[in-house]
This record gives C-alpha cells, sequence and structure tokens, in this order.
C-alpha cells in the first residue's frame, strides 16, 4: 500500500515539524495567498531529483566530544534505518534552530560566530581521537533568530547508498573575538529545563533527506489546481468523467495522512456506443471492437475507463513514525475514454 510494508499505526507523541507542513504547502500549491508567512524558500535544487522527502530528530543523547579548541564538540545520531533500500538520498540538510542571545554591549550585537558541521569518520576511542571531516560551515550574526540550513549530503549519502557506519554529526559553535561564556548557546541541540516538550518537538535538529525511489516523477512545484470543467454532452450517460471526492477520515486514514485531508480522485463511468464519437478519445482497437459488438453481442464492447491520470502529494507518518512528503502517480482522473 503506497510502497509502505504495512498501515502505518503513528503514535500520540508523534510529532510533525513545521518545516515539513510548510514545503508540502509551497509544493503543492496550497494556501497561495498566505504564503508570505512562510518563512522558507522552496528547495527548487534539491527536489529536482527527488519524489520522496523525508524528515529525523535526532537521537535525544547527546555527546561531548573533545574538539581542537577550548569549546567541547557536540556529537548528535540520526537514525536513517527507515530509508528503503530502493531509495537513492540525492542530498540532505541539516537545520538548526538559533535564537539571539540578549547582550547590552553594542560590540557584541555586531558580531558573528560561526558554526561548523563535521561527519564522524571514526568515533572517540580511549587510545584516539575522533576523527572528523567538514561538511559545511556558516558565518552568522549573534543578533539574529532563524533557521539555518547545512548542507550535510555527502555524509548521508555516505550512510544509505555506500552502506558506511553512521557514526553521527559533529556540531562547534565558535564566538568571534569573544570568551565562551556564550559558545553554544545561540544553537538550540538540546531542550532547556522550562521549556516545554511541545516547543522542543519543534525547535529540535532537524535531518531532511531529498530522494528517488524509481517511481513516477520527481518532486515540481505546481500551481494551485483549478477545477476542471467538463462540455456539456448532449448525451450524459455516455463514457465521461465524474466527481469522486476521497476523504481519508472516511475510509479511516486520517490517523496517518497528515496532509490533503482528502482530495478529488474522480473516477470514469459511462456507455462506448457504436458507432464511437471523436469525444469519446477512442482507440483504434477499442472502435474495431465495438464495431465488432455491434453484429456480435458476445463480444464485449469497449469499457470507460481512466485515460490520463496525474500525480498528488501526499504528506503522512510512515511505520516508523517519520514525516514523509511524497509525490504518488496516477492518483487523479484527468481524462476518460472508450478502450
Amino acid at each position: 500500500m503506497f510502497g509502505l510494508r504495512r498501515r502505518p499505526q503513528p503514535s500520540k507523541s508523534a510529532v510533525i515539524p513545521s518545516y515539513m507542513l510548510d514545503l508540502y504547502r509551497l509544493q503543492s500549491g496550497e494556501e497561495e495567498e498566505n504564503l508570505q508567512e512562510i518563512s522558507l524558500q522552496y528547495p527548487e535544487r534539491s527536489t529536482s531529483r527527488a519524489n520522496t522527502v523525508r524528515s529525523f530528530h535526532h537521537e535525544e543523547h547527546l555527546e561531548s566530544v573533545p574538539g581542537p579548541s577550548e569549546t567541547p564538540w557536540i556529537r548528535f545520531v540520526f537514525n536513517l534505518s527507515s530509508v528503503p533500500e530502493n531509495e537513492v538520498i540525492s542530498s540532505a540538510e541539516l537545520r538548526l534552530y538559533r535564537e539571539q542571545v540578549e547582550e547590552p554591549s553594542a560590540a557584541w550585537e555586531r558580531g558573528f560566530h560561526r558554526i561548523n558541521i563535521y561527519e564522524v569518520m571514526k568515533p572517540l576511542s580511549e587510545r584516539a581521537q575522533a576523527i572528523t571531516r567538514l561538511l559545511d560551515t556558516r558565518l552568522v550574526h549573534h543578533n539574529v533568530t532563524r533557521w539555518e540550513s547545512f548542507d550535510v549530503s555527502p555524509a548521508v549519502i555516505r550512510w544509505t547508498k555506500d552502506k558506511q557506519p553512521n557514526h553521527g554529526l559533529v556540531i562547534e559553535v565558535t564566538h568571534l573575538h569573544h570568551a565562551q561564556t556564550h559558545q553554544g548557546k545561540h544553537v538550540r541541540i538540546s531542550r532547556s529545563l522550562p521549556q516545554g516538550r511541545g516547543d522542543w518537538a519543534q525547535l529540535r535538529p532537524l535531518l531532511v533527506t531529498f530522494g528517488h525511489d524509481g517511481r513516477g516523477h520527481a518532486l515540481t512545484r505546481r500551481a494551485r489546481r483549478s477545477p476542471k470543467h467538463q462540455r456539456s454532452r448532449k448525451n450524459k450517460k455516455n463514457c465521461r468523467r465524474h466527481a469522486l471526492y476521497v476523504d481519508f477520515s472516511d475510509v479511516g486514514w486520517n490517523d496517518w495522512i497528515v496532509a490533503p485531508p482528502g482530495y478529488q480522485a474522480f473516477y470514469c463511468h459511462g456507455d462506448c456506443p457504436f458507432p464511437l464519437a471523436d469525444h469519446l478519445n477512442s482507440t483504434n482497437h477499442a472502435i474495431v471492437q465495438t464495431l465488432v459488438n455491434s453484429v456480435n453481442s458476445s463480444i464485449p464492447k469497449a469499457c470507460c475507463v481512466p485515460t490520463e491520470l496525474s500525480a498528488i502529494s501526499m504528506l503522512y507518518l510512515d511505520e516508523y513514525d517519520k514525516v514523509v512528503l511524497k509525490n504518488y502517480q496516477e492518483m487523479v482522473v484527468e481524462g476518460c475514454g472508450c478502450r
């Protein structure tokens, strides 16, 4: 079912990252009038080769790793075991939330700090230091609260495609020309004690992967779907498209499908009478079959079936409680014909 091994049974504690909801709205063309409220750019480059976007929160256990400077590095791990074998990851980004730290000094407000993201190639042991490689770095202003995105594609591709060990990522935050009093306070990688679980769930580091399972087309940002109006036919019994709205709550899928709540799928129904008219979108075989049926009723008439189908995007929780945005092909009937 939809490429899933089993029907998802999401836990009540499952959290939908705001980033994934915004990405779905941007990708599907929904709420175009409110897009100015969505503070992210649609990742055209990442989605151009992907039909699936997955999000992962890091494991709660964090480990302090000695770094070359006085500031300890923080290592955290993302479990990517739920990525299917047939899905090829083309890119991945690590999203970190950083907060403004209030300081009375004007010099501090004009200052910067650097965020470095490393892949752990070999973990720390009793005999040797951890071996890391730099993946991405960013010089950012102290006086801003926002999400930062880092390219971690080389590491994630190594873990998934090349089957190399996943020893996690390391984050290093250094404040330029300042003492280490505030080192790391800007970047949220663990929950503060007064912070509620709901708030922390939306501010946790988020790993987002962009992949393709070889089925259908890549995700493309679509304009808002406008309803198709069919031309009036004299004989409404003939083959044509009919409305069919699928409400996921009616079929009991609303517990794991986040968006859309439902969609207009349509269906094909009607007669394919002899002789077949041009507007019935018939094949030569259907025309011949209908002709034979007119003289030999033991041969069935041509059938009214979908001749054109389109895709929709769905945001859902998979069987591992991971949030997935996926492009599903052949979900909407766009045209009908006698075949």
